[in-house]
């Protein structure tokens, strides 16, 4: 799979309510399909407040822990802009950082705790070599339904992991509640279009 021990690491970021931790089960069961041995380990934080949430995703031949190291995650996928800086010091070298546009302004900044980074895109473009940064949220809305977001965005991570293109679509029928599985196979597709 992958030089860490034959393990594929996979580090999600965002904040609560933005379906990571569907993203993470679709992944998972992708992982699954192609009969990888997968571990997961999700931290929720003050997800119901707005406030961080990461999955960690591995898999492999054999996988004995579900945490990403330093410097090994093969992708990076924020749900949120600048919370793709907070996870960077995860992603490998030449790994993938794929990075939704979309900005959600913490309780801690419309408080006047702290403050938004400003100029987000060009610390993310001199953080990471290969940045995939697009407004995964406006291309969820453009297919029909805002809350597809973050499929749109597993959509262009799997770009950058070798799990066959087919599995995908059975790890969505396997995942997602039936009357939702069509429009998230579209939202899948868009993500994957935006990665060359």
């Amino acid at each position: 799979m992958n030089d860490n021990n034959s393990c594929t690491s996979v580090f999600l970021i965002g904040v609560g309510g933005q379906g990571i931790l569907l993203a993470s089960a679709i992944l998972s069961q992708a992982a699954m399909l192609c009969g990888c041995d997968v571990k997961t380990n999700e931290v929720h934080g003050m997800a119901q407040r707005g406030g961080t949430v990461i999955a960690q995703v591995r898999y492999g031949k054999k996988v004995y822990s579900p945490l990403v190291t330093e410097g090994s995650a093969r992708v990076l996928c924020s749900f949120e802009a600048a919370e793709a800086l907070r996870a960077a010091h995860y992603l490998a070298p030449d790994g993938l950082a794929v990075v939704n546009q979309y900005q959600i302004i913490p309780v801690s900044v419309s408080s006047g705790m702290a403050t938004y980074p400003e100029h987000v895109e060009e610390l993310l473009k001199k953080q990471f070599p290969r940045l995939c940064y697009f407004d995964a949220t406006q291309k969820a809305i453009e297919i029909g339904n805002p809350r597809t977001a973050n499929v749109v965005l597993l959509g262009a991570l799997s770009k950058g992991l070798e799990l066959e293109e087919s599995v995908w679509e059975e790890a969505i029928r396997k995942t997602v509640k039936p009357q939702f599985i069509e429009i998230n196979l579209k939202a899948f597709a868009a993500g994957r279009a935006t990665v060359q």
